[in-house]
């Protein structure tokens, strides 16, 4: 892709066949298997953005917010080839863009070292080590998959 142009667009909206093809390139099958709970997932948000070449998505961020108090970064993927290339960071400045005024800005990551790198350059620390440890993060899965992980992860 060296020499062309990858254009970052605010509020393109994927159709499911790209959003699948997507997901799928960088292996996050639980949300593919629900293609439709997928598509919905993005019309619902508040803000996407995308990276293109051409036709071919390479990268989507999307943020979900009141606008006032809380900003909520979701699904920053990036077609595995392009990753380290400056593609994500781009996706997220350009997603979190609006939301410069809103002190919270939330999101929730698999436990990866590289992805808590990322995350790290661009500002975010885990909730943990914020400030003198005043604060708790809390999450529930409602989901099967989110189940089954766990019992597969269990199985040798």
């Amino acid at each position: 892709m060296a020499g062309h142009e990858i254009v970052f667009s605010v509020d393109d909206r994927p159709t499911r066949a790209e959003l699948i093809e997507l997901y799928d390139a960088v292996g996050w099958t639980s949300y593919t298997t629900r293609p439709e709970a997928l598509e919905d997932a993005v019309a619902g948000s508040t803000r996407v953005v995308t990276a293109r070449y051409g036709d071919e998505l390479l990268g989507l961020a999307r943020v979900l917010s009141d606008g006032a108090s809380i900003a909520y970064l979701q699904d920053v993927l990036v077609r595995p080839e392009l990753q380290r290339e400056g593609v994500g960071r781009q996706l997220v400045q350009t997603a979190l863009e609006p939301y410069g005024h809103v002190r919270q800005k939330v999101l929730l990551t698999d436990d990866e070292p590289r992805q808590q790198a990322f995350y790290e350059s661009l500002g975010y620390v885990e909730v943990r080590d914020y400030g003198e440890g005043h604060l708790r993060a809390f999450v529930r899965f409602d989901e099967t998959s989110a189940r089954e992980r766990r019992v597969g992860a269990q199985t040798p």
